[in-house]
């Protein structure tokens, strides 16, 4: 499956932006999904992930409660509404897809297939 980051951009803090996470090749539903960052310097961190059907989500502790994932799959796309944004979430964000379709779990290695990231950058 060949996986599109979009959405990215420049916004100031307490603002909000909508990542997507568009596929194709593959019957989109038999994966699991996630959301990663990388900030320069720094190590890929774990943001959001999302089951099969969308039932299961799985949050990273410094985004619960201002993230948002979810998933269509008839447009096979994946969503990260981001929220209340703080300078800490600029990153590169990138969207990553496992085989493991029922998991919603937060371990890199868990997936296998990645998609370009899209640059986020909050402003104080």
């Amino acid at each position: 499956v060949q996986l599109q980051a979009s959405g990215g951009g420049l916004v100031q803090a307490g603002g909000f932006l909508m990542l997507s996470c568009a596929a194709s090749g593959r019957t989109f539903s038999n994966y699991a999904v996630a959301w990663f960052r990388q900030a320069p310097e720094k190590e890929r961190e774990f943001v959001a992930a999302v089951n099969w059907s969308g039932g299961s989500k799985n949050y990273a502790d410094s985004v619960k409660g201002r993230f948002n994932i979810s998933r269509d799959n008839l447009e096979n796309t994946v969503y990260l509404r981001m929220n209340n944004l703080k300078p800490e979430d600029t990153a590169v964000y990138l969207c990553a897809a496992s085989v493991y379709q029922h998991s919603s779990g937060s371990w890199a290695n868990e997936y296998d297939y990645w998609g370009q990231g899209t640059q986020v950058t909050v402003s104080s």
